[in-house]
């Protein structure tokens, strides 16, 4: 994983569901461990939740909240 794919997807956008609008590395861990359980999505979006899945498993978020691009004001 380099470091632009990491930065792309702690940033991405989830697209659907209780948490859309929110940024990946925001989701909170019980709705990823959930994914987990159930499966994660066929794609990149699959791809990029269970790379943030183990980010929080392995308790690197604080590390990585650096790296979140700011929010437009708006």
């Amino acid at each position: 994983m380099d470091q632009q794919a990491l930065i792309e997807a702690i940033n991405q956008k989830m697209p659907f569901g209780k948490y859309a609008g929110l940024r990946l590395l925001e989701l909170p861990e019980p709705y990823l461990v959930w994914f987990h359980s159930k499966g994660f999505p066929e794609g990149k979006l699959g791809q990029q939740l269970a790379l943030i899945y183990e980010v929080k498993l392995n308790g690197l978020e604080g590390m990585l909240k650096p790296l979140l691009v700011p929010r437009t004001q708006g």
